[in-house]
């Protein structure tokens, strides 16, 4: 095996050009998949980042049949006391959840004594929501967090109705009973709009939402949750789901269910499409490796048919003649994509210290942090490495199989 292994080394030594010809093609493939996937799952994670943690968590939990009518805010679809008390014992007890919030949706009229507008508005701890969603409080704009008796507002209701911080407003809403309530609040601040269904809400203390709602006691509209590792989010919300499964109706029907942020944002669908556009770039490199190695091996072949003719001729077994062209393409695969890999390492460094920001949504200097992704180089690797080999398989079949006296004849 040693002199197979010397012998194909010295037969890509001797075509030099050719060989480093095709280890830079692979190196280029290699190059480009690392940056495309270094690159877009930053952009994907800094996506997921801006929406889970600006408004929505990891996840939410809603009693059945909620998030279909999400656009009405429905007021008979809640999680009563007792039912919260509940699931606040099962949250408690998953080491993953890092932290949860209680929240009370609703849909109103705000009004400045002059003018009136129309206006979602989520009731919330600010103590709670402020770890759920940890970007909230860098999306006010003017201001400060909301203290008992005031409200966040949305920019872009402040502009239409002129309104500024510190100035007296009036929330009015329907109950539950269909009657009507109004609230005297004082804008607190002024919160930059998010893309998504609830990037545009207001925001009241939990309190203040009971109070104008007229409950008797609280009823949360969702839970919203964090988790500690959002890598463990699918394992995460079955674990709730087979527990929450358990509160049933009188008619033995589960009450609530869950949510994640994928079923909860159009956006999941662009994280998607990243996914495929990453596969098909991987599909793009399998490609290249073949068409390359599987070009030089059949030159290789063709170009020393003598040479092939004079092994056979002196007893060397087709075996080894085929191992040693399987050796010369494992070692151009191989050498390609490590060659790539560091080149994209040093690329991918060079990126993160440019220190790149992009626009998303209304918020223009979100900076784009991609990080080595050593998973995907040890794929990377290892696949075209395998892939090398086989595109040598059948020119090394055709070389074992040769004829030797035809072989010497061959001119």
């Amino acid at each position: 095996m040693g002199n197979l292994i010397k012998i194909a080394f010295r037969n890509l030594y001797r075509q030099k050009r050719r060989t480093l010809l095709t280890i830079a093609i692979i190196s280029v493939g290699v190059i480009a998949v690392l940056l495309f996937s270094a690159l877009s799952g930053a952009f994907k994670n800094m996506m997921v980042g801006q929406i889970t943690d600006s408004m929505l968590g990891h996840m939410q939990i809603h009693r059945k049949g909620y998030v279909s009518s999400l656009d009405n805010l429905p007021l008979d679809k809640t999680i009563d006391a007792k039912q919260m008390k509940k699931m606040g014992e099962i949250l408690d007890r998953i080491p993953r959840v890092e932290a949860y919030s209680k929240r009370i949706l609703m849909g109103g009229m705000l009004s400045n004594y002059m003018e009136t507008t129309n206006i979602k508005v989520a009731g919330i701890n600010p103590k709670d929501e402020s770890i759920v969603t940890p970007l909230l409080t860098s999306r006010i704009k003017k201001g400060e967090m909301l203290k008992k008796g005031e409200i966040l507002l949305p920019e872009l209701v402040t502009k239409g109705m002129n309104l500024k911080v510190g100035q007296s407003i009036v929330l009015i809403v329907n109950n539950v009973d269909g009657s009507v309530n109004g609230q005297n609040l004082k804008v607190a601040g002024i919160v930059e709009s998010v893309v998504g269904p609830t990037g545009k809400y207001g925001y009241i203390h939990i309190d203040d939402a009971v109070t104008v709602l007229r409950m008797d006691k609280p009823e949360f509209s969702e839970i919203a949750i964090r988790l500690n590792k959002i890598s463990s989010l699918d394992k995460v919300t079955r674990q709730i789901s087979l527990e929450i499964v358990e509160m049933k109706n009188k008619e033995g029907e589960p009450i609530f269910e869950v949510h994640s942020w994928k079923e909860l944002s159009p956006f999941y669908n662009i994280a998607k499409m990243i996914d495929l556009m990453s596969l098909f770039i991987n599909i793009l490199l399998v490609a290249i490796v073949l068409i390359s190695i599987l070009n030089v091996m059949i030159m290789a072949v063709y170009e020393r048919i003598k040479e092939i003719g004079t092994l056979t001729a002196i007893g060397t077994l087709p075996g080894k003649i085929r191992t040693m062209f399987l050796m010369e393409g494992l070692f151009l695969g191989f050498f390609g994509s490590v060659a790539g890999s560091i080149i994209g390492i040093i690329l991918i460094i060079a990126t993160k210290f440019a220190h790149i920001t992009i626009a998303f949504g209304r918020n223009e200097n979100i900076l784009i942090d991609p990080a080595i992704p050593f998973d995907q180089m040890a794929l990377i690797t290892l696949v075209s490495t395998i892939v090398a080999v086989l595109a040598s398989l059948q020119p090394a079949i055709k070389a074992s199989h040769m004829d030797p006296i035809e072989a010497l004849r061959y001119s």
